[in-house]
């Protein structure tokens, strides 16, 4: 019966002190990188917010046609200055991890990303009633 009981305490013993042990405590070189990253990401935001304005430009031609020429280079203006205000509040705040852990606070993260068409193949399988797939084998 002693055994028994022995055995059992230590049993939950090593069952509660199991997960304390095995929690990973993040290094803090990995924090310092992804504070690193965070500052370097908001100064390249701020050094190419104006970027914003002909590749907002180019994606609202290409999205909405001719009315595209007024509205895209409004639509960059507006990006120039979001991204820039983003990229002051990152270069600023770089020691706090927020959001996120260090994550970006706008998407796409930097001026050169986000050039790609969207592509939505809904449209297309809803016009022959058909999932894509099987348009493919067509």
């Amino acid at each position: 019966m002693k055994t028994n009981l022995l055995l059992s305490v230590m049993l939950l013993a090593v069952v509660l002190t199991v997960p304390v042990t095995a929690r990973a405590e993040q290094q803090p070189e990995m924090i310092a990188e992804k504070m690193a990253v965070k500052l370097t990401r908001g100064v390249t935001n701020v050094a190419t917010s104006i970027v914003e304005i002909p590749k907002q430009s180019m994606l609202t031609v290409r999205d909405m046609g001719k009315a595209g020429y007024v509205v895209g280079p409004l639509k960059g203006i507006g990006m120039t200055l979001y991204r820039g205000f983003i990229g002051v509040a990152e270069a600023v705040f770089f020691l706090v991890p927020q959001p996120g852990y260090y994550d970006p606070m706008i998407d796409p993260a930097y001026v050169w990303e986000g050039w790609d068409p969207k592509r939505d193949t809904s449209a297309i399988a809803s016009q022959s009633g058909q999932e894509p797939s099987q348009q493919e084998a067509h």
